[in-house]
Protein backbone atom coordinates (compact mmCIF):
# COMPACT_ATOMS: atom_id res chain seq x y z
CA UNK A 1 0.00 0.00 0.00
CA UNK A 2 2.14 2.93 -0.94
CA UNK A 3 0.98 6.34 0.10
CA UNK A 4 1.26 10.13 -0.99
CA UNK A 5 3.04 10.43 1.75
CA UNK A 6 6.21 7.54 0.61
CA UNK A 7 5.76 9.71 -2.36
CA UNK A 8 6.26 12.73 -1.54
CA UNK A 9 9.60 11.23 0.72
CA UNK A 10 11.19 9.52 -2.26
CA UNK A 11 11.13 12.76 -3.99
CA UNK A 12 12.79 14.30 -1.07
CA UNK A 13 15.56 11.72 -1.08
CA UNK A 14 16.18 12.35 -4.33
CA UNK A 15 16.16 15.77 -4.53
CA UNK A 16 18.65 15.77 -1.16
CA UNK A 17 20.95 13.62 -3.51
CA UNK A 18 23.63 15.23 -5.36
CA UNK A 19 22.93 13.27 -8.58
CA UNK A 20 20.41 14.74 -11.38
CA UNK A 21 17.76 12.44 -11.20
CA UNK A 22 14.50 11.84 -13.29
CA UNK A 23 11.14 10.82 -12.12
CA UNK A 24 7.79 9.97 -14.54
CA UNK A 25 4.77 10.35 -12.69
CA UNK A 26 1.25 9.62 -12.83
CA UNK A 27 -1.98 10.62 -11.32
CA UNK A 28 -5.52 10.76 -13.12
CA UNK A 29 -7.19 14.11 -13.61
CA UNK A 30 -9.00 13.61 -10.50
CA UNK A 31 -5.75 12.77 -8.58
CA UNK A 32 -4.89 16.64 -7.99
CA UNK A 33 -1.14 15.83 -8.69
CA UNK A 34 -0.46 19.62 -9.85
CA UNK A 35 -1.27 20.40 -5.68
CA UNK A 36 0.41 18.19 -4.82
CA UNK A 37 3.33 19.00 -6.62
CA UNK A 38 2.90 22.37 -5.56
CA UNK A 39 3.14 21.63 -1.90
CA UNK A 40 6.65 19.02 -2.93
CA UNK A 41 7.75 22.76 -4.55
CA UNK A 42 6.96 25.24 -2.18
CA UNK A 43 10.59 25.70 -0.72
CA UNK A 44 12.63 25.01 -3.51
CA UNK A 45 13.79 26.33 -7.03
CA UNK A 46 11.18 25.47 -9.38
CA UNK A 47 10.40 26.15 -12.97
CA UNK A 48 7.00 24.57 -14.14
CA UNK A 49 5.22 24.39 -17.44
CA UNK A 50 2.28 22.55 -18.06
CA UNK A 51 2.28 20.53 -21.38
CA UNK A 52 -1.08 21.53 -23.68
CA UNK A 53 -2.82 20.56 -27.07
CA UNK A 54 -0.98 22.38 -29.54
CA UNK A 55 1.44 21.74 -32.64
CA UNK A 56 4.43 21.23 -32.07
CA UNK A 57 5.71 24.92 -33.13
CA UNK A 58 3.14 26.21 -31.06
CA UNK A 59 4.55 24.32 -27.70
CA UNK A 60 7.57 25.11 -28.19
CA UNK A 61 7.02 28.67 -28.90
CA UNK A 62 4.67 28.48 -25.27
CA UNK A 63 7.72 26.70 -23.56
CA UNK A 64 9.87 29.86 -24.68
CA UNK A 65 7.77 32.13 -23.67
CA UNK A 66 7.64 30.75 -20.14
CA UNK A 67 11.47 30.45 -19.73
CA UNK A 68 11.74 33.93 -21.04
CA UNK A 69 9.35 35.00 -18.49
CA UNK A 70 10.66 33.40 -15.54
CA UNK A 71 14.25 34.43 -16.21
CA UNK A 72 14.30 37.04 -18.05
CA UNK A 73 15.99 36.75 -20.74
CA UNK A 74 15.58 36.87 -24.43
CA UNK A 75 15.51 33.12 -26.75
CA UNK A 76 17.08 32.61 -30.24
CA UNK A 77 18.00 29.18 -31.35
CA UNK A 78 14.12 28.20 -31.35
CA UNK A 79 15.03 25.00 -29.30
CA UNK A 80 14.16 22.76 -26.10
CA UNK A 81 18.13 22.59 -25.63
CA UNK A 82 18.41 26.10 -25.51
CA UNK A 83 15.51 26.32 -23.30
CA UNK A 84 16.31 24.05 -20.91
CA UNK A 85 20.35 25.43 -21.27
CA UNK A 86 19.26 28.52 -19.55
CA UNK A 87 16.61 27.47 -16.36
CA UNK A 88 18.60 28.02 -13.42
CA UNK A 89 18.19 27.83 -9.53
CA UNK A 90 19.96 31.21 -9.08
CA UNK A 91 22.53 29.49 -6.70
CA UNK A 92 23.97 26.14 -5.70
CA UNK A 93 20.62 24.55 -4.55
CA UNK A 94 19.19 21.92 -6.86
CA UNK A 95 16.24 22.81 -9.26
CA UNK A 96 13.16 21.35 -9.69
CA UNK A 97 11.87 21.14 -12.82
CA UNK A 98 8.55 20.04 -13.36
CA UNK A 99 6.82 19.03 -16.96
CA UNK A 100 3.55 18.61 -16.38
CA UNK A 101 1.82 16.60 -19.08
CA UNK A 102 4.33 14.47 -20.92
CA UNK A 103 2.13 12.77 -23.59
CA UNK A 104 1.39 16.13 -24.82
CA UNK A 105 4.96 17.22 -25.30
CA UNK A 106 5.70 14.19 -27.02
CA UNK A 107 2.40 14.11 -28.77
CA UNK A 108 4.07 17.67 -30.07
CA UNK A 109 7.38 16.55 -30.47
CA UNK A 110 8.58 13.72 -30.58
CA UNK A 111 12.21 14.82 -30.35
CA UNK A 112 11.16 16.77 -26.96
CA UNK A 113 12.47 13.65 -24.68
CA UNK A 114 15.81 13.75 -26.18
CA UNK A 115 16.35 17.22 -24.69
CA UNK A 116 15.06 15.93 -21.27
CA UNK A 117 17.39 13.17 -21.12
CA UNK A 118 20.59 15.70 -22.04
CA UNK A 119 19.18 17.70 -18.91
CA UNK A 120 20.00 15.10 -16.64
CA UNK A 121 23.48 13.75 -18.15
CA UNK A 122 24.37 17.78 -17.72
CA UNK A 123 24.59 18.07 -21.08
CA UNK A 124 22.62 21.52 -20.86
CA UNK A 125 22.36 23.14 -17.78
CA UNK A 126 24.93 22.25 -15.74
CA UNK A 127 23.43 22.61 -11.99
CA UNK A 128 21.77 19.95 -10.58
CA UNK A 129 18.33 19.08 -11.00
CA UNK A 130 15.30 16.82 -10.49
CA UNK A 131 13.52 16.51 -13.32
CA UNK A 132 9.41 15.13 -12.93
CA UNK A 133 7.69 14.40 -15.67
CA UNK A 134 4.05 14.07 -15.30
CA UNK A 135 1.02 12.18 -16.90
CA UNK A 136 -2.88 11.88 -16.16
CA UNK A 137 -3.03 9.28 -18.65
CA UNK A 138 -2.29 5.60 -16.47
CA UNK A 139 -2.83 3.90 -20.00
CA UNK A 140 0.33 5.96 -21.11
CA UNK A 141 2.47 4.79 -18.44
CA UNK A 142 1.74 1.53 -18.99
CA UNK A 143 1.82 2.01 -22.83
CA UNK A 144 3.73 4.46 -24.77
CA UNK A 145 5.70 5.87 -21.66
CA UNK A 146 7.95 2.00 -22.08
CA UNK A 147 8.47 3.52 -26.12
CA UNK A 148 9.58 6.48 -25.45
CA UNK A 149 12.84 7.17 -28.01
CA UNK A 150 16.44 6.63 -27.26
CA UNK A 151 15.52 3.80 -24.52
CA UNK A 152 14.25 6.61 -22.64
CA UNK A 153 12.17 4.83 -20.16
CA UNK A 154 15.64 3.37 -19.26
CA UNK A 155 16.45 7.00 -17.88
CA UNK A 156 13.59 6.79 -15.48
CA UNK A 157 14.97 6.56 -11.67
CA UNK A 158 11.60 6.22 -10.50
CA UNK A 159 8.32 5.63 -11.98
CA UNK A 160 5.42 6.18 -9.77
CA UNK A 161 1.44 6.10 -9.88
CA UNK A 162 -0.09 9.19 -7.49
CA UNK A 163 -2.57 7.11 -5.21
CA UNK A 164 -5.67 8.20 -4.02
CA UNK A 165 -5.96 8.51 -0.42
CA UNK A 166 -6.31 5.72 1.27
CA UNK A 167 -8.90 5.32 4.68
CA UNK A 168 -6.85 6.31 7.36
CA UNK A 169 -6.04 9.68 5.35
CA UNK A 170 -9.99 9.34 4.53
CA UNK A 171 -11.04 9.13 8.61
CA UNK A 172 -8.26 12.03 8.88
CA UNK A 173 -9.08 14.43 6.50
CA UNK A 174 -13.26 14.48 8.33
CA UNK A 175 -12.37 14.85 12.13
CA UNK A 176 -15.59 14.54 13.67
CA UNK A 177 -16.94 11.96 11.82
CA UNK A 178 -18.34 8.98 13.10
CA UNK A 179 -16.71 5.41 11.73
CA UNK A 180 -19.51 4.58 9.50
CA UNK A 181 -20.00 8.22 8.35
CA UNK A 182 -16.18 8.01 7.19
CA UNK A 183 -16.86 4.61 5.76
CA UNK A 184 -19.83 5.74 3.50
CA UNK A 185 -17.26 8.52 2.17
CA UNK A 186 -14.43 6.07 1.40
CA UNK A 187 -17.42 3.74 -0.45
CA UNK A 188 -18.22 6.32 -2.97
CA UNK A 189 -15.34 8.55 -3.02
CA UNK A 190 -12.95 5.50 -2.90
CA UNK A 191 -10.72 8.47 -1.22
CA UNK A 192 -10.24 10.62 -4.58
CA UNK A 193 -8.52 13.69 -3.99
CA UNK A 194 -10.61 15.68 -6.26
CA UNK A 195 -14.18 14.34 -4.83
CA UNK A 196 -12.67 14.92 -1.65
CA UNK A 197 -12.26 18.00 -2.06
CA UNK A 198 -16.00 18.68 -2.67
CA UNK A 199 -17.48 16.64 0.02
CA UNK A 200 -18.88 18.90 3.00
CA UNK A 201 -18.06 17.55 5.96
CA UNK A 202 -20.56 19.79 7.72
CA UNK A 203 -23.54 18.24 5.82
CA UNK A 204 -24.61 14.90 6.42
CA UNK A 205 -23.77 12.00 4.23
CA UNK A 206 -27.37 12.15 2.93
CA UNK A 207 -26.92 16.03 2.25
CA UNK A 208 -23.75 15.27 0.28
CA UNK A 209 -24.95 12.77 -1.65
CA UNK A 210 -27.81 14.54 -2.64
CA UNK A 211 -26.49 17.66 -3.04
CA UNK A 212 -23.23 16.50 -5.49
CA UNK A 213 -24.67 13.60 -6.92
CA UNK A 214 -28.44 13.61 -7.21
CA UNK A 215 -28.63 17.55 -7.93
CA UNK A 216 -28.20 17.96 -12.25
CA UNK A 217 -25.63 21.20 -11.67
CA UNK A 218 -23.67 18.58 -8.41
CA UNK A 219 -19.86 18.48 -8.97
CA UNK A 220 -20.30 14.81 -9.49
CA UNK A 221 -23.50 14.63 -11.55
CA UNK A 222 -21.93 13.32 -14.86
CA UNK A 223 -18.58 12.71 -13.22
CA UNK A 224 -18.48 8.29 -13.62
CA UNK A 225 -19.68 9.03 -17.81
CA UNK A 226 -17.32 11.87 -17.76
CA UNK A 227 -14.50 9.98 -16.67
CA UNK A 228 -15.01 6.94 -18.02
CA UNK A 229 -15.44 9.00 -20.96
CA UNK A 230 -11.95 10.81 -20.57
CA UNK A 231 -10.07 7.95 -21.75
CA UNK A 232 -12.27 5.20 -23.63
CA UNK A 233 -15.07 5.30 -26.57
CA UNK A 234 -18.32 3.29 -27.16
CA UNK A 235 -19.70 4.48 -23.84
CA UNK A 236 -22.66 2.47 -24.86
CA UNK A 237 -20.47 -0.79 -24.72
CA UNK A 238 -18.56 0.21 -21.51
CA UNK A 239 -21.76 1.45 -19.79
CA UNK A 240 -23.99 -2.41 -20.70
CA UNK A 241 -21.11 -4.11 -19.17
CA UNK A 242 -20.67 -1.64 -16.30
CA UNK A 243 -23.99 -2.00 -15.04
CA UNK A 244 -24.07 -5.51 -15.70
CA UNK A 245 -21.41 -6.01 -13.26
CA UNK A 246 -22.82 -3.92 -10.65
CA UNK A 247 -26.13 -5.39 -10.85
CA UNK A 248 -24.07 -8.92 -9.82
CA UNK A 249 -22.38 -10.31 -12.92
CA UNK A 250 -19.07 -11.42 -12.26
CA UNK A 251 -17.89 -14.09 -14.97
CA UNK A 252 -17.53 -13.20 -18.63
CA UNK A 253 -20.45 -15.50 -19.29
CA UNK A 254 -22.58 -13.89 -16.97
CA UNK A 255 -21.96 -10.89 -18.65
CA UNK A 256 -22.64 -12.16 -22.15
CA UNK A 257 -25.88 -13.76 -21.12
CA UNK A 258 -26.86 -10.31 -19.80
CA UNK A 259 -25.51 -8.08 -22.90
CA UNK A 260 -25.76 -10.52 -25.89
CA UNK A 261 -22.43 -9.35 -27.05
CA UNK A 262 -20.02 -12.11 -28.35
CA UNK A 263 -17.27 -13.09 -25.21
CA UNK A 264 -14.14 -12.23 -27.68
CA UNK A 265 -15.89 -8.46 -27.98
CA UNK A 266 -16.60 -8.46 -24.12
CA UNK A 267 -12.72 -9.56 -23.31
CA UNK A 268 -11.25 -7.00 -25.07
CA UNK A 269 -13.89 -4.37 -23.41
CA UNK A 270 -12.66 -5.62 -19.74
CA UNK A 271 -9.23 -5.30 -20.91
CA UNK A 272 -9.82 -1.77 -21.84
CA UNK A 273 -11.47 -1.14 -18.43
CA UNK A 274 -8.68 -2.96 -16.27
CA UNK A 275 -5.87 -0.77 -17.96
CA UNK A 276 -7.87 2.33 -16.97
CA UNK A 277 -8.73 0.80 -13.25
CA UNK A 278 -11.83 1.20 -13.46
CA UNK A 279 -12.40 -2.56 -13.18
CA UNK A 280 -10.48 -5.47 -11.77
CA UNK A 281 -10.27 -9.56 -12.55
CA UNK A 282 -9.88 -10.78 -8.71
CA UNK A 283 -7.72 -14.21 -8.40
CA UNK A 284 -8.18 -16.37 -5.80
CA UNK A 285 -5.13 -16.41 -3.92
CA UNK A 286 -2.74 -19.07 -4.88
CA UNK A 287 -2.56 -21.89 -2.51
CA UNK A 288 -3.15 -25.46 -2.49
CA UNK A 289 -6.64 -26.63 -2.98
CA UNK A 290 -6.96 -26.18 -6.67
CA UNK A 291 -9.43 -28.45 -7.01
CA UNK A 292 -11.96 -25.92 -4.04
CA UNK A 293 -10.87 -22.85 -6.38
CA UNK A 294 -13.19 -20.53 -8.23
CA UNK A 295 -11.61 -19.16 -11.14
CA UNK A 296 -11.26 -15.33 -12.08
CA UNK A 297 -14.15 -13.01 -11.47
CA UNK A 298 -14.49 -9.59 -12.50
CA UNK A 299 -15.49 -6.37 -9.87
CA UNK A 300 -15.74 -2.88 -10.47
CA UNK A 301 -12.52 -1.39 -8.78
CA UNK A 302 -13.47 2.09 -8.66
CA UNK A 303 -15.60 3.02 -6.32
CA UNK A 304 -17.56 6.11 -7.93
CA UNK A 305 -18.11 4.73 -10.96
CA UNK A 306 -19.34 1.45 -8.68
CA UNK A 307 -22.18 3.45 -6.64
CA UNK A 308 -23.26 5.10 -10.45
CA UNK A 309 -23.80 1.97 -11.52
CA UNK A 310 -25.30 0.43 -8.73
CA UNK A 311 -27.46 3.17 -7.74
CA UNK A 312 -27.92 5.77 -10.13
CA UNK A 313 -27.54 4.59 -13.39
CA UNK A 314 -30.55 2.07 -13.56
CA UNK A 315 -32.55 4.84 -12.48
CA UNK A 316 -31.72 7.60 -14.81
CA UNK A 317 -35.66 8.65 -15.73
CA UNK A 318 -36.42 8.95 -12.32
CA UNK A 319 -32.78 10.74 -11.70
CA UNK A 320 -34.54 13.69 -13.77
CA UNK A 321 -38.28 13.67 -12.55
CA UNK A 322 -37.90 13.21 -8.81
CA UNK A 323 -36.19 15.30 -6.44
CA UNK A 324 -33.10 14.56 -4.84
CA UNK A 325 -34.25 13.65 -1.70
CA UNK A 326 -37.31 11.29 -3.12
CA UNK A 327 -34.46 9.33 -5.03
CA UNK A 328 -32.12 8.84 -2.24
CA UNK A 329 -35.08 7.39 -0.12
CA UNK A 330 -36.31 5.27 -2.86
CA UNK A 331 -33.59 3.77 -3.99
CA UNK A 332 -30.16 4.62 -1.93
CA UNK A 333 -31.00 4.95 1.92
CA UNK A 334 -32.32 1.27 2.32
CA UNK A 335 -29.31 0.01 0.41
CA UNK A 336 -26.34 2.06 1.62
CA UNK A 337 -25.58 0.24 4.94
CA UNK A 338 -25.54 -3.31 2.89
CA UNK A 339 -23.32 -1.39 0.07
CA UNK A 340 -20.61 -1.08 2.69
CA UNK A 341 -19.69 -3.99 3.24
CA UNK A 342 -17.24 -4.55 0.21
CA UNK A 343 -15.61 -1.14 1.00
CA UNK A 344 -15.22 -2.71 4.26
CA UNK A 345 -13.24 -5.40 2.85
CA UNK A 346 -10.98 -2.89 1.66
CA UNK A 347 -10.15 -1.11 4.64
CA UNK A 348 -9.56 -4.15 6.99
CA UNK A 349 -6.95 -5.45 4.06
CA UNK A 350 -5.59 -2.04 4.44
CA UNK A 351 -5.44 -2.17 8.52
CA UNK A 352 -3.44 -5.90 7.93
CA UNK A 353 -0.95 -3.52 5.82
CA UNK A 354 -0.61 -1.51 8.13
CA UNK A 355 0.23 -3.48 11.01
CA UNK A 356 2.61 -5.77 8.93
CA UNK A 357 4.45 -2.57 8.04
CA UNK A 358 5.14 -1.67 11.51
CA UNK A 359 5.90 -4.93 12.17
CA UNK A 360 3.15 -5.76 14.63
CA UNK A 361 1.91 -9.42 12.29
CA UNK A 362 3.35 -12.16 13.08
CA UNK A 363 4.14 -12.56 9.45
CA UNK A 364 5.72 -9.59 7.09
CA UNK A 365 2.76 -9.37 5.03
CA UNK A 366 4.39 -9.22 1.27
CA UNK A 367 1.24 -9.97 -0.99
CA UNK A 368 -2.23 -10.25 -0.49
CA UNK A 369 -5.40 -11.36 -2.18
CA UNK A 370 -8.84 -13.22 -1.49
CA UNK A 371 -9.39 -16.82 -1.75
CA UNK A 372 -12.46 -17.52 -3.63
CA UNK A 373 -13.68 -21.10 -3.31
CA UNK A 374 -16.84 -23.08 -5.04
CA UNK A 375 -18.06 -23.47 -1.55
CA UNK A 376 -17.34 -20.51 0.89
CA UNK A 377 -14.26 -17.54 0.65
CA UNK A 378 -11.60 -15.91 3.20
CA UNK A 379 -11.93 -12.39 2.29
CA UNK A 380 -8.39 -12.01 3.55
CA UNK A 381 -5.16 -14.12 2.96
CA UNK A 382 -1.81 -12.26 3.63
CA UNK A 383 1.38 -14.00 2.79
CA UNK A 384 5.67 -13.71 3.20
CA UNK A 385 7.85 -14.77 1.18
CA UNK A 386 8.03 -17.75 3.21
CA UNK A 387 4.48 -18.20 2.36
CA UNK A 388 3.77 -18.05 5.64
CA UNK A 389 0.00 -16.41 5.66
CA UNK A 390 -2.38 -14.26 7.60
CA UNK A 391 -6.44 -14.73 7.33
CA UNK A 392 -8.86 -12.33 7.95
CA UNK A 393 -12.46 -12.50 7.60
CA UNK A 394 -14.84 -9.35 7.38
CA UNK A 395 -18.30 -9.71 9.04
CA UNK A 396 -20.53 -6.83 7.86
CA UNK A 397 -23.88 -7.11 8.93
CA UNK A 398 -26.58 -6.26 11.64
CA UNK A 399 -25.53 -9.09 14.17
CA UNK A 400 -22.61 -9.88 16.28
CA UNK A 401 -20.11 -11.90 14.50
CA UNK A 402 -20.33 -15.08 16.44
CA UNK A 403 -18.40 -18.49 16.82
CA UNK A 404 -19.93 -19.87 13.90
CA UNK A 405 -17.90 -17.19 11.81
CA UNK A 406 -14.75 -19.09 13.12
CA UNK A 407 -15.94 -22.62 12.58
CA UNK A 408 -16.69 -21.40 9.04
CA UNK A 409 -13.10 -20.02 8.45
CA UNK A 410 -11.88 -23.53 9.52
CA UNK A 411 -14.26 -25.41 7.07
CA UNK A 412 -12.81 -22.85 4.41
CA UNK A 413 -8.95 -23.02 5.50
CA UNK A 414 -9.74 -26.65 5.08
CA UNK A 415 -10.35 -26.59 1.76
CA UNK A 416 -7.39 -23.59 0.64
CA UNK A 417 -5.06 -25.59 2.36
CA UNK A 418 -4.11 -23.10 4.63
CA UNK A 419 -2.68 -22.99 8.29
CA UNK A 420 -2.63 -19.40 9.12
CA UNK A 421 0.16 -17.83 11.62
CA UNK A 422 -2.69 -16.06 12.85
CA UNK A 423 -6.12 -15.11 12.01
CA UNK A 424 -8.11 -11.54 11.87
CA UNK A 425 -11.42 -11.00 12.29
CA UNK A 426 -13.63 -7.73 11.80
CA UNK A 427 -16.92 -6.97 12.62
CA UNK A 428 -18.84 -3.89 11.96
CA UNK A 429 -21.51 -4.82 14.80
CA UNK A 430 -19.36 -5.94 17.17
CA UNK A 431 -18.54 -9.65 18.80
CA UNK A 432 -21.10 -12.36 20.57
CA UNK A 433 -19.59 -13.47 24.04
CA UNK A 434 -18.56 -16.53 23.37
CA UNK A 435 -16.85 -15.58 20.10
CA UNK A 436 -14.66 -12.95 22.97
CA UNK A 437 -14.48 -15.83 25.47
CA UNK A 438 -12.85 -18.25 23.06
CA UNK A 439 -10.24 -15.31 21.63
CA UNK A 440 -9.46 -14.97 24.98
CA UNK A 441 -7.94 -18.59 25.39
CA UNK A 442 -5.84 -18.54 21.97
CA UNK A 443 -3.87 -16.04 20.81
CA UNK A 444 -4.13 -16.86 16.99
CA UNK A 445 -7.16 -15.17 17.18
CA UNK A 446 -7.51 -11.29 16.84
CA UNK A 447 -10.47 -9.56 16.82
CA UNK A 448 -11.39 -6.07 15.48
CA UNK A 449 -13.89 -4.09 15.81
CA UNK A 450 -15.58 -0.79 14.15
CA UNK A 451 -14.23 1.98 16.16
CA UNK A 452 -10.71 -0.18 16.72
CA UNK A 453 -10.24 0.53 12.99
Amino acid sequence: MITRNQINQTLQKLYDDSANHLVLLGGSDRSEKESFLKRFCNDKKCFYYRGRHASGREQLSRFMHEVSETYDIKLQKNSYDECLNRIKSGDSSKLVVVIDELPLMQHSDPGFFSSIIKLKKHQLYPGPVLIILTASSLSYMDGEARELPDDGFGYFDEVMVLPDYNFLEVVRALPGSTMIDSLCVYAITGGVPAYMSHWNRRRSVKENIISLILTQHGALFSEAERYIGSELRELSVYETILSCMAGGCEKLNDIYQATGYPRAKISVYLKNLAAFNVIEKVVSFTSGGWENTKKGIYRIRDSFVDFWFRFVYPHQSELYTLSGEEFYEKYIEKELHPYLSRIFERVCSEYIELLSSVGKTTVRVTSMGTWIGKDGTIDIVGADEDRRTVVGICHWGQESADVHVYEQLLADLRLARLSPDAMYFFSGSGFSEDFAALAGSDPSINLIDLEEL
